[in-house]
């Protein structure tokens, strides 16, 4: 297994870009690796988007990117694109990505997967292939009902300790999701522990993501 080290560039601190279609995909997907990196680097900056966060929604995504990231957030955008309507509206939501290319070249973007079931997830995925096309790209995975997962093969080995903040955090933030049947503590542990044993993880705990391109 190879270890690949990320860290401050010419340019300044590690530039890290979260995209998120839902005001909890962001923490779900990469939250152990975004309490991972805040560890490891302590100047590590984030750039936080959420596409569809309104109402309470937004005062939820708020709560977890402080949570999460606090101080290094550099940035944080809540956009309120109607839920399951992106492609619809895929002009307005390009647009944001075009903006967001002219404001930051970021280091690594965490973002959403290509195969996933959720039609925003997709959009998402692939605008941000369209825009940041010289980029570290890793994809995330979201557990649903829908049952897309895949077969990742990028793994990021996370602490014990990491995986159960990121549980108390997604379990404190998002109460309007606490009723669905599969927003629980055992399906956030239990996915992290699938990975952590395909990577052989000390902990036995790992965040695993989808990588098409990495240039070394």
């Amino acid at each position: 297994m190879i270890d690949l080290k990320l860290g401050p560039t010419k340019e300044g601190p590690l530039k890290v870009l979260c995209l998120g279609a839902h005001s909890d995909d962001i923490e779900i997907g990469c939250g152990g690796a975004v309490l991972r990196l805040i560890h490891d680097y302590s100047g590590v900056r984030f750039h936080w988007v959420v596409f569809s966060a309104a109402g309470v929604r937004k005062q939820e995504a708020q709560q977890a990117a402080e949570l999460f990231a606090g101080k290094h957030i550099e940035s944080l955008l809540l956009h309120d694109f109607r839920d399951g309507f992106m492609p619809f509206n895929g002009s307005a939501v390009k647009e944001v990505f075009e903006r967001l290319k002219q404001e930051i070249s970021p280091d690594v973007i965490f973002t959403h997967q290509p195969h996933d079931a959720h039609q925003d997830h997709r959009l998402l995925s692939e605008l941000t292939w369209n825009t940041f096309r010289n980029h570290f790209v890793l994809e995330y995975e979201i557990p649903k009902y829908d049952g897309d997962m895949g077969r990742p093969s990028v793994f990021m080995p996370l602490p014990t300790e990491i995986v159960q903040l990121k549980v108390r955090h997604l379990m404190q933030a998002f109460g309007s999701q606490r009723s669905k049947h599969w927003f629980d503590e055992a399906t956030f542990q239990a996915l992290p522990r699938l990975r952590g044993m395909e990577c052989n993880a000390p902990s036995g705990y790992a965040e695993a993501f989808y990588c098409r391109k990495a240039v070394i």
